[in-house]
């Protein structure tokens, strides 16, 4: 299994970054995949979820209306859409896989997602 997250980097407030994660190794559509992120000396933290087939999307508090999830299931890939980046999303962002296939929880927590890839940092500053 793995996991190759791609796009992140420094922008200013305000600003607009894609994430990527392409995924291998297990079948993609049989599970449900989110985005999870570590700000600095922070614990991780849930950020969004996509059910399998794409149809159903779940976001924290905190980037609700600002990040958009999608898949491509053709191509095993993951996106992370963010607008209005602020400094407090400055963090690691981790693609990650749900630990049940065929599950899509209503709630959910960075535990729940024990496949990670290595990360992309994001760093958002002036």
């Amino acid at each position: 299994v793995q996991l190759v997250e791609s796009g992140g980097g420094l922008v200013q407030p305000g600003g607009s970054l894609r994430l990527s994660c392409t995924a291998s190794g297990f079948t993609f559509d049989d599970y449900a995949m989110a985005w999870v992120r570590q700000a600095p000396g922070q614990g991780l933290e849930w950020v969004s979820t996509i059910s399998p087939a794409g149809s159903s999307v779940y976001y924290s508090d905190s980037v609700k209306g600002r990040f958009t999830i999608s898949r491509d299931n053709t191509k095993n890939t993951l996106y992370l859409q963010m607008y209005g980046l602020r400094p407090e999303d400055t963090a690691v962002f981790y693609c990650a896989r749900h630990n049940v296939p065929k599950l899509t929880p209503l709630e959910s927590t960075a535990s729940q997602y024990a496949v990670r890839g290595r990360g992309t940092e994001v760093t958002v500053s002036s």
